[in-house]
């Protein structure tokens, strides 16, 4: 039997395949609020077949945002345009979904990539950034603001508020992006975190904001809600943020009851030299598992379906992170249960879709 398509149990929920769908921006919404693009775009990967489908980056605060499109989940608008486009996605797929909530930091106020990503001043619609310490992510931009005591504290209470919205909204498992270069992870890097306050110096001192935040979202949701966290397990910079830390960091979440770590990396630093390749990040994931005993998520040009069960038939990860491989492919979960010899779930409306050949493809 494929390992890929194995049943695997984070807390409470069951997910039928170890294929997740990793959480990808679409710089679609209004005011924050899920528009016509995200209803397409949920059905659209809620019929995929993958086990665990995650929304993109959710801002917690409109300051979160990394660009004026970004989804929300700060508001009662945020929270009704969100549930419209979940229960279309519902009526016709089974699929368990999850959310991302995060805040973007001294990234955000920035252009779509589309128009070219590059920072928005308040005239062209932006506003001031925030950040643990007054150090731009460029060079070239202004510098951001840090976060007093007030500040940390707000960003708590709304990670914490947008969680409850949440699990309102019926969703099925909560995912905090503490990884490429956004606000939790610049408190945990020394590159972007040169505080001398009780958040920063340290790795105890630097890790406390995203420990507070996980602590307070965890307290916000049912005792057995999933909560898991995404990291940047090295930011590919000397003197940066790496695998030691982040298997302290994993031990600690780990400890706390995190249904798992994704385990990405990078973002943080202009300055980063990533080793691109196939699978370049497995081999991080493997790091955090075997160190910690944690459930991981590896992700990362994990492109085909043997390199997947691979990886899980030699213990490297637990799941399989697909991104920007499924947006080009949105049946790649049907492909890789072909290629696999396994059994994948459609909507009956497609069952005739079987190749030639194929038999007992989609399970009824």
């Amino acid at each position: 039997m494929s390992l890929l398509f194995s049943p695997y149990q984070l807390g409470r929920l069951t997910l039928p395949n170890r294929i997740v769908i990793a959480p990808m921006c679409q710089y679609s919404a209004e005011d924050g609020n899920a528009s016509d693009w995200h209803v397409m775009h949920f059905g659209r990967m809620a019929l995929s077949g993958a086990g665990l489908f995650i929304i993109e980056a959710t801002a917690v605060e409109p300051v979160g945002r990394i660009s004026p499109r970004d989804i929300g989940l700060w508001s009662d608008a945020n929270e009704a345009a969100l549930g419209r486009a979940l229960q279309a996605a519902r009526a016709y797929a089974r699929m368990p979904i999850g959310i991302q909530l995060a805040h973007a930091g001294r990234k955000a106020s920035t252009a779509v990539p589309w128009e070219g990503g590059r920072t928005l001043t308040p005239q062209q619609g932006g506003w001031q950034v925030v950040a643990p310490s007054p150090l731009p992510f460029d060079p070239q931009d202004a510098a951001p603001q840090a976060l007093d005591e007030a500040g940390i504290e707000r960003v708590v209470a709304a990670f914490a508020q947008a969680a409850r919205r949440a699990e309102r909204l019926g969703l099925d498992l909560i995912e905090l992006h503490a990884a490429h270069g956004y606000l939790l992870h610049e408190f945990l890097s020394p590159l972007s975190n040169q505080r001398s306050d009780a958040y920063g110096g340290a790795l105890e001192n630097r890790m406390r904001l995203l420990l507070r935040v996980f602590d307070a979202v965890r307290a916000a949701v049912a005792p057995d809600f999933p909560v898991g966290v995404r990291i940047s397990a090295t930011d590919w910079v000397e003197g940066g943020w790496d695998v030691a830390q982040s298997i302290e960091l994993a031990r600690r979440l780990h400890a706390r009851g995190s249904a798992y770590v994704h385990v990405s990396s990078a973002g943080l630093s202009p300055q980063q030299q990533i080793p691109v390749g196939p699978g370049y990040q497995v081999a991080l994931a493997q790091q955090v598992r075997a160190a910690t005993g944690a459930p991981t998520i590896a992700v990362g040009l994990i492109t085909e379906a043997q390199q997947a069960e691979t990886i899980l038939a030699s213990g490297q990860a637990d799941l399989i992170g697909i991104a920007r491989g499924i947006l080009y492919d949105p049946h790649w979960p049907w492909h890789a249960a072909a290629a696999l010899g396994a059994r994948v779930q459609a909507p009956p409306q497609y069952w005739r879709a079987q190749p030639h050949g194929v038999k007992d493809l989609f399970l009824k």
